[in-house]
């Protein structure tokens, strides 16, 4: 057994973002102080694959305090502000890539995305490097064809770039579903990220762990508050009210897709 360890979901980390990403960049200065609050209350962050092999009970005993700090589409600017900050305090992540927008040639890029270059930087300085799909769509709901090329695809290129396994993914939005996770098993993926705004335990799906959502309006002191485990805010217990609520439209919505033809 491991106690309940928080994964914190950031995206970009800059004080200019697009409007489309505004609610979920963090500012560098905040970002800094919140980085530099783990460590000053004693917490050790790990990897998402270092977590789910210790939940699978291979990879030894987790660090006391430990803590996961993931960043989702692949932004830029987490290679500009974040990984000094991370390096100067002896931090690790894990950085999950839309491959599709890797240096920009996304159509639909939110912002400034990482280079095939600056993804490498990352993963030599120790940060895990996972997939995000390749064009950032809803995965559930794809057509089967097109929902496998999306987690292969991205995974593929990943490998190829990296030269390393790439063993964890997120998924765009957070959506997923049944048919979602076993694709992403049949991909390759040992483990995947959703949201549900709650700390992770060890019955939790590893195709499906929860996730803290870090944003614009995260004060540092319910980002304390959340990651010392005394307390989920409210509009954290919100959100997850209303994401189960949408998990069972979103699943009627492929149904009804599926029923005619259009999937």
């Amino acid at each position: 057994m491991i106690p309940p360890v928080p994964i914190l979901m950031y995206h970009a980390v800059t004080d200019d973002p697009s409007p489309e990403i505004a609610p979920l960049a963090v500012g560098p200065a905040r970002f800094a102080r919140q980085m530099e609050l783990l460590r000053e209350r004693g917490h050790h962050a790990v990897t998402v694959s270092r977590l789910v092999a210790a939940l699978h009970g291979t990879g030894g005993a987790l660090p006391p305090d430990p803590v996961v700090i993931t960043f989702d589409d692949g932004f830029a600017d987490v290679h500009e502000h974040a990984l000094p900050v991370l390096d100067r305090l002896g931090l690790t992540a894990t950085v999950y890539v839309t491959t599709g927008w890797v240096g920009d040639r996304g159509r639909r890029a939110p912002g400034t995305m990482l280079t095939w270059g600056q993804t490498r930087e990352l993963a030599a300085a120790g940060i895990e490097i996972g997939g995000h799909s390749h064009s950032h769509p809803q995965l559930d709901q794809l057509a089967d064809g097109d929902l496998r090329d999306e987690l292969r695809r991205c995974r593929g290129l990943l490998e190829d770039g990296l030269d390393r396994p790439v063993a964890s993914m997120a998924y765009p939005y957070g959506y997923s579903s049944r048919r979602v996770r076993r694709e992403a098993r049949r991909a390759g993926y040992w483990s995947a990220c959703a949201v549900a705004n709650r700390l992770v335990g060890d019955l939790d799906d590893v195709l499906a762990l929860p996730r803290l959502t870090v944003g614009r309006a995260t004060s540092n002191a319910a980002f304390a508050r959340v990651v010392a485990g005394s307390g989920i805010p409210l509009i954290y217990l919100r959100e997850r009210v209303l994401t189960k609520g949408y998990a069972v439209v979103r699943r009627t919505r492929y149904g009804v897709r599926r029923a005619l033809g259009r999937v």
